[in-house]
């Protein structure tokens, strides 16, 4: 039987879970619409409360204590998500983050670099990768409910876009933290702070270019609240495990 390091049944589990909440949330939209759009802003300001926090205040020290040099890492993350973002807009035609089949094809992208987060998060350390995981785990839900309505919005019919969401925002996150693991395992100290700084780059536009726009946009009355919890929750994690 081959033994595994303790870091990849963790970066499974999380995938895992991802994958499990993303398909609840294809679930609910199916099953329970009004419930799942009316907790949908609220899912997503907590996801970018820990999401927001997590980078700026452990992941990207932490990168840069690994690698000076990890600062342009997250340039390029916030520049690469923000570039593809806007491939996907032109080729849509779209004003917002695009809809259709085109913008679940970005939307598989994403998802499979939300499993090469859980692997290099999870390389550098516990407190990093349950942190990032966290957040990531909870946008999946939100994840899995966009998804299915903008393939709706692409003219695929309810079955179909429920099936098509699946595979492309839920499968492809595990995929991504599988694949990446035997590379990701095998770099030294100073290229995962390196590959961490990317990383961190990725989860600062995730949470401030992507979940609150599309939260706020509801205009739901405690949406802040949620989003500062969600920051408190990381701060309370930080500061619980370095005292």
């Amino acid at each position: 039987m081959v033994a595994f390091p303790e870091e990849f049944y963790w970066i499974a589990a999380f995938a895992i879970v991802a994958a499990v909440v993303n398909g609840t949330g294809i679930v609910a939209i199916l099953q329970r619409r009004e419930w799942a759009e009316r907790s949908l802003p609220y899912l997503m300001c907590f996801a970018a409360g820990i999401l927001i926090t997590t980078p700026l205040i452990h992941a990207l020290p932490n990168a840069v204590a690994n690698n000076a040099d990890a600062g342009f890492g997250a340039l390029g993350g916030f520049l690469f998500m923000y570039l593809s973002n806007e491939i996907i807009k032109r080729r849509t035609g779209a004003e917002t983050l695009a809809f259709g089949v085109t913008a679940a094809e970005g939307i598989g992208i994403h998802s499979l670099v939300d499993g090469v987060v859980y692997t290099v998060t999870f390389n550098i350390s516990l407190l990093t990768g349950i942190l990032a995981g966290t957040g990531l785990v909870i946008h999946e839900f939100a994840e899995g409910v966009i998804t299915y309505l903008v393939l709706l919005r692409g003219g695929v019919t309810e079955r179909t876009a429920a099936l098509y969401a699946f595979f492309i925002a839920s499968l492809t996150t595990p995929i991504g933290a599988f694949v990446a693991y035997p590379v990701v395992s095998g770099l030294d100290r100073s290229h995962l702070g390196l590959l961490l700084g990317f990383v961190s780059g990725v989860l600062i536009y995730v949470s401030a270019a992507h979940l609150l726009p599309e939260a706020q946009s509801y205009e739901k009355e405690h949406s802040t609240l949620a989003l500062l919890a969600g920051a408190g929750l990381a701060l309370f994690v930080v500061f619980s495990r370095t005292v």
